[in-house]
């Protein structure tokens, strides 16, 4: 897989994508992650990428022109160009899933008061928003859709099905998890769990992840 990531501040990722699962599995060659500086495919002596709203308004709105010239430059007959913005379906995990079988993904991130209403209609493939709220730009939430794919590519985690029993993965939330050592501060872990039997802590987990969907995330 190849994700490319369309910013006018692609530093801000370099610590994220250089750590851990994202770290390891760009090593491993299951993926190639590049950020690109939207600031290369914008004119003029100050490379400006944003301008005044039509209409009045505060703030600034992406401009289209750099934004189309980096599609154009990136985009292939495979690819799927996603729009990060609040205005966007909300991202779940089946959407994680869904991405991570894409073999190239173009994000575009958005900043300001967001991005030219061409830009939406002509390019993107997909509108995702990661919650109900504004951030500063859209690189944050970028970051978190890279994540969330990323670890669901095969081998991204170490291990065929580590991902499977997660939260989200099986539409509900997932059971408690306890390690070593078995008593802390006078609170011990349930004793299914050092029972040996597969089968019983098997339906004990089940059990405990239905009733803690339902008492947390009963929309679920």
């Amino acid at each position: 897989m190849q994700i490319e990531i369309v910013t006018i501040f692609p530093r801000m990722l370099d610590s994220i994508l250089g750590e851990s699962i994202l770290k390891r599995a760009q090593e491993a060659g299951l993926v190639q992650i590049r950020c690109v500086n939207l600031r290369d495919f914008a004119s003029g002596a100050h490379l400006t990428t944003d301008d005044r709203p039509y209409g009045g308004g505060p703030g600034m709105v992406m401009k289209p022109e750099p934004v189309f010239k980096a599609v154009d430059a990136l985009r292939r007959p495979e690819s799927k160009v996603i729009l990060m913005t609040p205005q966007g379906e909300p991202f779940k995990q089946a959407t994680a899933l869904a991405l991570s079988k894409e073999s190239h993904l173009i994000l575009l991130c958005g900043h300001y008061e967001g991005v030219d209403e061409r830009i939406r209609e002509a390019l993107a493939d997909l509108e995702i928003s990661i919650g109900d709220y504004v951030l500063t730009n859209g690189v944050i939430s970028a970051a978190i859709v890279v994540d969330a794919v990323v670890r669901l590519l095969p081998g991204a985690l170490g291990g065929e099905g580590a991902a499977e029993d997660e939260s989200f993965t099986t539409g509900r939330l997932e059971y408690p998890q306890y390690t070593r050592p078995p008593v802390f501060r006078g609170m011990a872990i349930p004793e299914i769990l050092t029972s040996g039997n597969h089968a019983e802590i098997a339906k004990w987990r089940l059990a405990q992840s239905i009733a803690r969907t339902k008492a947390r995330r009963p929309d679920l």
